[in-house]
Order: C-alpha cells, then sequence, then structure tokens
C-alpha cells in the first residue's frame, strides 16, 4: 500500500501545528516554528489565498490520517453520500478506520505503528483476521490483538510505551485482554484534528 515516507517533520513545520500527537514534534516546533527550506520564514509571513487556505487546511487532515490523495478524496466521496452534515461525516469516517482505532486503542504509539499491527496480520475485527487499515469499524464491532505471543507482545509492548494513551469515550478498552468495543460513533466534539473541515468541504465542492 503507498503511503508518505517523507519527514514528518517538514509537515508540522509547514503547517505550524502537531498533527501527529507526538511529544518529539511539539519540541521541534519550539526550537523552529519557522517553515522549512531556506526561505521558510518569509513564507510563514505571506498571506494566504482563500484557496490556498482551504488547500492547506485539506493536507493537514490528510496527513493526520497519514493518507495519499485517491484515498482520501474516495473517503471524501462517501461523506457526501451519507445524511448529515458532510465535514462531520467526514471525520467519523476517518476516525473509524481500524488502523486508527488500533491507535486511539493504544496499540500503537504512533498512527503509522498501529497500521502496521494491521498490515502484519496482528488484529481480529469480531474474531477474523484483518489486514487491511481501511476497513471501516461499526458500533458494536469487537477488535482484538491475535491470541499468539508475537501480536499480544507487541501490542503489550506498545501500550506500555504510549504516554499519550487516553483512550475515548466512544470506545470501550480493556488493556489486560488487549480487546477494545466500539460503542457508539464518535461525536464531532470528540474528535480532535488541528484542520477546519468545512473548509475542504468548500475546496472540493468548487
Amino acid at each position: 500500500m503507498a503511503k508518505f515516507t517523507g519527514p514528518k517533520g517538514k509537515l508540522v513545520r509547514r503547517f505550524g501545528v502537531n498533527i501527529f500527537v507526538n511529544p518529539k514534534y511539539d519540541r521541534l516546533l519550539e526550537r523552529r516554528s519557522d517553515g522549512p527550506g531556506q526561505h521558510g520564514a518569509n513564507r510563514m509571513r505571506h498571506k494566504v489565498s482563500d484557496y490556498g487556505q482551504q488547500l492547506i487546511e485539506k493536507q493537514k487532515l490528510r496527513n493526520t490520517y497519514c493518507m495519499l490523495e485517491k484515498p482520501f478524496r474516495r473517503v471524501f466521496r462517501k461523506a457526501q453520500q451519507m445524511r448529515g452534515v458532510t465535514g462531520e461525516n467526514l471525520l467519523v469516517l476517518l476516525e473509524t478506520r481500524l488502523d486508527n482505532i488500533v491507535f486511539r486503542a493504544g496499540f500503537g504509539c504512533t498512527l503509522m505503528q498501529a497500521r502496521q499491527l494491521v498490515n502484519h496480520g496482528h488484529i481480529s475485527v469480531n474474531g477474523h483476521r484483518v489486514d487491511i487499515a481501511s476497513c471501516r469499524i461499526k458500533t458494536g464491532d469487537v477488535i482484538t490483538v491475535r491470541d499468539n505471543d508475537g501480536s499480544r507482545a507487541l501490542a503489550t509492548r506498545y501500550l506500555a510505551e504510549n504516554p499519550r494513551f487516553s483512550g475515548a469515550e466512544w470506545l470501550e478498552v480493556d488493556q489486560k485482554a488487549l480487546t477494545v468495543s466500539v460503542k457508539r460513533l464518535p461525536q464531532r466534539d470528540e474528535i480532535h484534528v488541528a484542520a477546519n473541515e468545512q473548509m475542504i468541504v468548500e475546496l472540493y465542492s468548487k
């Protein structure tokens, strides 16, 4: 599966916000708050057009969930087809991806680490092994770390090393059994992202 493999620090400096929720990027922004590159400081001072700001917001959200453009656009189209507010639908669809729920449950210190757990077959959904990170999880689904020594050792280590783990109100996490149940879909105020989803809707609606 295609993925971004470039330096994440440059993305954080470009956006001026820690989109990866990792303490090391907070420290990076404290040291170097200007944009990346030779003219980064000048770019940060330039006025950005409405279109440019919409594009930035889209790039923020896309990179927050470590997605490339084509799959991100597919998720947006699905959000448009659903009832309700398109922007909120988009965030719920992104938040209920399997790799993101594994990350929210603390079984990965980063989203990419959680995605690797899924891709390598360490995760089961409702008792069935699933290795597709983009698998959409529904209310009532139960995600489990597979019952073998390698899988459980990895998830247990990641959970112990994850100082940022706080769970989520819409998830029920059993750290001992290494399971997470989806009690309900998340509400907008429970999804903490640095991007403005309404500007993304405006961008794709042009």
